[in-house]
Formats: structure tokens, sequence, C-alpha cells
């Protein structure tokens, strides 16, 4: 598959972004969907998760109640709605594709990637 993310953007602290992965070449099955972020000089940092095959999700405890993974089935569309942003939240967000399904929170587990997308928090 093929991901492609967008909607970052420069946001004061406070905010909200939504950011979209688009899902290409196949249909998705038994795939797992994740956001990570990567902030400058740190690791790759687990977000969320969604198994497509039944919706269900999962948060990173640092963000939930603030961020929250989303689909749109029949467009192939997976979203992560970003509330109450601070100035820590600022990182390259990616969204990635695990063909077997683990909704792990590992980034070794995902096979495919998108290009990133910057989120730039302001104070």
């Amino acid at each position: 598959v093929q991901l492609q993310a967008s909607g970052g953007g420069l946001v004061q602290a406070g905010g909200s972004l939504r950011l979209s992965c688009v899902v290409f070449g196949r249909t998705l099955g038994r795939y797992a969907l994740a956001w990570f972020r990567q902030a400058p000089g740190k690791e790759r940092e687990f977000v969320a998760a969604m198994d497509w095959s039944n919706g269900r999700t999962s948060h990173a405890d640092s963000m939930k109640g603030r961020f929250t993974i989303s689909r749109d089935i029949a467009r192939n569309i997976l979203y992560l709605q970003m509330n109450s942003l601070k100035v820590e939240d600022t990182a390259v967000y990616y969204c990635a594709a695990d063909h077997y399904g683990s909704s792990s929170t590992y980034s070794v587990s995902y096979d495919s990637w998108g290009q990133g997308t910057l989120v730039t928090v302001s104070s």
C-alpha cells in the first residue's frame, strides 16, 4: 500500500488540527493503520492505531483525551483529530500500515509509511 499524509501546519497552543492519511493500492482488509510522530532530536513515538477490520482503536496514554483516530472506510482515509494542542506536540506526524494487523505501538511492526506532515504548535 501507499500512504499520503496531509493536514499539518502552524497552530497556536490550545488549537486543533485534523490530519488525514489517504491509503492507496489495495483493500485494507486485516491491516492495522497508525499514527506516529517524531520531534526533532527524538525517537519516533506511537500516537494511535486502528484495526481496520473492526475499527478498534488504541491511543498513547499521554495523548488520550486530546487526540482521536478515526476513519472513512469508503474512501480509505485515516484521520487524526488533535485538540488542545501543546508546544510539545510539535513534530512530523507519520501514518503507517501493518499488513499483519497487529496495531502495535512499535514502529518496526509497520511496513508501509507515508511521507509525514509537519505540525508546529506555537506558544
